[in-house]
């Protein structure tokens, strides 16, 4: 299993397994999200059955998906609570771990400025300055 740390408390990567889980727990989250659709794409596991996995691990699963480059709202209002609400350490994926990091960026749990966001997303190897002119100052 492999994933970016962004901060102390949140990491992306990309699609996980049912099989991560327990090595997601050893290494101290206690929440994941998935932001991936079922069935995005062949060969991708169901989100029950990483739900599952998680839950068996101890790990709190949370589903807030999107596609088509679509961050509505009240996915992103969704997000943001999982992130505040989390009891430790938060691991969200998707196919690259692309959408993960731009839900990040959008909810803005640190009140973190554009450029700290971007920034961040970068350190963590992700480009949002697409993003700039939603993100605010």
């Amino acid at each position: 299993m492999k994933h970016t740390d962004v901060s102390e408390t949140f990491a992306v990567s990309a699609q996980l397994e049912s099989g991560d889980m327990q090595q997601i727990a050893e290494a101290g989250f206690s929440t994941v999200i998935c932001n991936r659709p079922d069935g995005e794409e062949p060969g991708q596991p169901t989100v029950s059955a990483v739900r599952e996995a998680a839950e068996a691990a101890g790990i709190a699963f949370h589903h807030i998906p999107v596609s088509g480059g679509e961050f509505p709202e009240v996915a992103i209002k969704a997000f943001a609570k999982v992130r505040e609400e989390a009891d430790g350490k938060v691991l969200a994926f998707c196919r690259t771990g692309t959408r993960s990091i731009t839900f990040d960026a959008l909810a803005n749990i640190e009140n973190a400025t554009a450029d700290e966001r971007i920034g961040r997303a970068r350190r963590a190897g992700y480009d949002l300055t697409s993003l700039r002119a939603r993100l605010g100052e």
